[in-house]
């Protein structure tokens, strides 16, 4: 369910206050709000939001060429891939650009006249929120504007044509025009719109691309890919079968989820001190993501926590958790009853039933006591780190959250403890 943004009134008031408005002409008229948020064939000479920073007023500019160059709108020798990069980067370097660019990328998908070029304003926006979110103060402002966009692909096809019509009778005796183009050239607009409304939701919460290496070309490739192919990542349950229904089409079980788990075991992860608490390498968890994505292991994996921190990223990232939202009061009312917490596991579809299973089965062999004297992750401390990726509270009350975490916990440690699981053995 989607919510409610902030009004068209909000938005304009939120523009009015930060936006550094621009001047132009000998006598330095100041430009209206409505011409500083619609495209723009020329350059920039300072930042469109208001800011101190010599750096930033500098290197947006700067970025302002680099959006025209990616949506065609300027020339360039570099391809579209590297010009990609290099805006990302600058963002996800500097924090202070962020909100920067998705106010330009705003202003240049606004009363575009060209389709290829709004459709490639809307992929940078895309790609560039797989890296990072916008602040907390503009993130209300975007989220308005991409609402807008979800269902307006008639819409923006008319005012493509007046403002063509409009272009053409003020122009009729230049010369020099901009090439008009009305072609329905790459997606609809409403595709990459409800596209970047689910990854805004995502990236306000994770905060984006974690790590200390740079965004790579084939993290941007990927990235594009996403917004027609949905990543493994992020998905529900239903979505990532489907995914795989060409590939491994009798595997009851998410083939993410059956090949992180066993890679974790095939590295030795349940001999390893403190597997599931300790996180992997968080560029190395990245790459193997990527590798994921594409239904490649990698052979030369040797750290088991970098699987295992894949794997707890893949669960905690599902759209709608393995025990979905509507069994949540029932198990956090049966912490405490083991026959009870057995029960709502029966009680689940069957697909989260089976994945609840296989996690289960999965911790059981890591809660032996065999095991636990190397990895010092007993029973408790499998269910401390594992039951936040399992069940998500919707409360806002620190109080709630607080008290549910330990009724979460004890769930699930029911579930290890109680369960029989034995039916899963072999099960793909």
């Amino acid at each position: 369910t989607l919510r409610k943004p902030i009004s068209q009134s909000s938005m304009a008031d939120w523009a009015s206050k930060n936006l550094n408005m621009h001047t132009q002409g000998i006598f330095r008229r100041r430009i209206s709000i409505s011409n500083m948020l619609s495209w723009n064939g020329g350059s920039i000479k300072k930042p469109m939001l208001i800011t101190s920073n010599r750096t930033i007023k500098k290197e947006a500019c700067e970025m302002f060429k680099l959006v025209q160059s990616y949506m065609g709108d300027r020339q360039t020798r570099m391809d579209r891939n590297h010009v990609a990069l290099v805006t990302v980067t600058k963002c996800w370097s500097m924090q202070g650009l962020r909100d920067e660019l998705y106010i330009q990328l705003i202003r240049q998908t606004t009363d575009n006249t060209c389709y290829r070029s709004l459709a490639w304003g809307w992929e940078l926006m895309a790609i560039s929120l797989a890296f990072f979110s916008p602040s907390p103060k503009f993130q209300s402002y975007l989220e308005g504007y991409i609402y807008r966009h979800l269902d307006s692909d008639e819409n923006i096809a008319q005012r493509i044509k007046q403002l063509v019509d409009l272009k053409n009778k003020k122009n009729s005796k230049s010369r020099k025009k901009r090439k008009q183009n009305t072609e329905d050239e790459g997606l609809p607009i409403s595709t990459y719109a409800k596209y970047c409304y689910r990854k805004l939701q995502k990236v306000a919460v994770t905060g984006g691309k974690k790590g200390l290496r740079k965004p790579t070309v084939e993290e941007i490739t990927h990235a594009r890919n996403a917004i027609v192919t949905p990543s493994l990542f992020g998905s529900s349950l239903e979505e990532i079968m489907l995914r795989q229904q060409d590939m491994y089409p009798g595997n009851k079980l998410p083939w993410v989820q059956t090949q992180l788990s066993q890679q974790v075991l095939a590295l030795g992860g349940e001999q390893t001190e403190g597997i599931f608490r300790i996180p992997g390498d968080i560029d190395e968890v990245n790459a193997l993501k990527l590798q994921v994505d594409q239904w490649r292991i990698p052979s030369s994996l040797s750290d088991p926590n970098i699987p295992a921190s894949l794997l707890k990223l893949w669960y905690r990232e599902l759209e709608e958790p393995v025990i979905p939202q509507q069994f949540y009061k029932e198990c956090i009312s049966n912490y405490e009853n083991p026959d009870a917490a057995v029960a709502v596991v029966q009680l689940l579809p069957e697909l989260n039933r089976l994945v609840l299973c296989y996690l289960i089965h999965f911790l059981q062999i890591f809660a032996q006591p065999s095991n636990v004297g190397r990895t010092k992750m007993d029973v408790n401390n499998l269910a401390m780190v594992m039951a936040p990726n399992c069940l998500r509270c919707q409360s806002d009350d620190p109080r709630i959250i607080f008290e549910n975490t330990r009724k979460e916990m004890s769930f699930l440690r029911m579930l290890i403890v109680h369960l029989d699981t034995s039916f899963i053995k072999g099960l793909v």
